[in-house]
């Protein structure tokens, strides 16, 4: 009776050795294991869902804190030109009428930032939908 050696169906060699079988079937086991692992986060649709959600937030929450900081330079900047814009009048008016449009203005301040504010809030975003 000749004792043939025959090779697994996969093509690769099989083991001569004891210690070599073992080692190829822990390597298989590990191998196997990766790709079980890999195969359930694929199927875990919940967990996906999930990373989707926060990864959705994380950009939501980036695009808001982009817009507030946009915001606040802009009604610092129309806060610092209204108030240029009230001296400027001020200084080419003079007399009474100069002394009561300053006050007005003056006293009206907070109405004025608001006005400009407004008015710069929506020039900004009609010149975004254009970029949009």
């Amino acid at each position: 009776m000749t004792h043939e050696s025959q090779s697994p169906p996969d093509g690769k060699p099989s083991a001569s050795e004891p210690e070599e079988l073992r080692e190829q079937v822990e390597r298989t086991r590990a191998e196997l294991g990766d790709t079980v692992e890999a195969l359930a986060a694929k199927a875990d649709v919940k967990a996906r869902a999930k990373d989707r959600a926060a990864q959705v937030k994380e950009q939501a929450t980036a695009t808001a804190d982009a817009l507030r900081a946009q915001t606040s330079d802009t009604v610092d900047t129309v806060r610092t030109k209204v108030s240029d814009v009230a001296h400027q009048a001020q200084d080419r008016l003079s007399g009474p009428a100069g002394t009561q449009a300053a006050r007005s203005v003056r006293d009206h301040r907070a109405a004025v930032l608001v006005a400009a504010s407004a008015g710069a809030l929506a020039l900004w975003l009609a010149l975004r939908r254009r970029k949009g």
